[in-house]
């Protein structure tokens, strides 16, 4: 079986309200498309039914491939082993709570041809499908990031993004890397843009997030985003002999 066009990648914890609704809606996204994919979703541990719900979708289709966690690992590995594992051209993350809406797919492949990695940005319509202090929060923590690591992404804690799989070649891993994705993939000198996109309420279960979490507990994986952008460097060979 050849490597398919798009792969989206989708860390998961206790989920079990929200799979099967996710897989459907992707599928009545991309179906549409023409275009051949692959749902990779990867379970932190879950505590719920959410593997079993899981197996139970892959064994009825082939495009998705599920793996389990030996035990919790958090957001940023589930979401690095979802990358290892997908097979695509173009590699698409996303949540698992369908506050990501699946029809923004178009915009993102449409920017894809102009640059590397497309971010998604909630900023005009945040409000629509979360509560105030989120809200806050998030402006918070995105006013921060953006200062102390001299960017300017409007939206660092939207994890729906799109990206060439020549992104990721060369990342580094680390706790909390998938907020600063975007930076990362600047330092390895790929082009990054941002489109809006919407913001639906979560479908079923719990945020996994809130002030803390937003706000204070990724400073340290800041701090070492600054130093990376500071002190790392890259080159690109123009010619060898022998």
């Amino acid at each position: 079986m050849s490597d398919p066009e798009i792969s989206l990648v989708i860390p998961c914890y206790n989920e079990e309200g929200n799979l099967r609704e996710l897989v459907s809606a992707i599928r009545g996204a991309v179906d549409p498309l023409g275009l051949s994919y692959e749902i990779v979703i990867t379970d932190d541990c879950s505590k719920d039914r959410s593997w079993e719900i899981l197996k139970e979708l892959a064994t009825g289709d082939p495009r998705i491939r599920v793996q389990r966690f030996a035990f919790n690992c958090g957001e940023s590995a589930a979401s690095f082993a979802g990358l290892k594992a997908a097979r695509g051209r173009f590699l698409f993350t996303l949540d698992a709570d369908l506050q990501n809406d699946p029809r923004d797919l178009p915009k993102f492949l449409a920017a894809l041809q102009n640059y590397d990695c497309v971010c998604g940005t909630r900023v005009k319509v945040r409000g629509q499908g979360d509560h105030f202090l989120r809200v806050l929060s998030s402006r918070i923590a995105n006013a921060v990031r953006n200062k102390l690591s001299g960017e300017q992404i409007s939206d660092a804690g939207c994890t729906y993004r799109a990206f060439k799989r020549e992104c990721i070649a060369n990342l580094k891993f680390f706790k909390g890397m998938h907020r600063f994705l975007p930076t990362l993939f600047k330092i390895e000198g790929h082009t990054v843009t941002e489109i809006e996109v919407s913001n639906n309420p979560r479908f079923a279960g719990q945020s996994h997030y809130g002030v803390w979490n937003r706000l204070f507990a990724s400073f340290y994986d800041l701090l070492a985003v600054r130093w990376m952008k500071k002190r790392m460097f890259r080159y690109e060979v123009s010619s060898t002999i022998n």
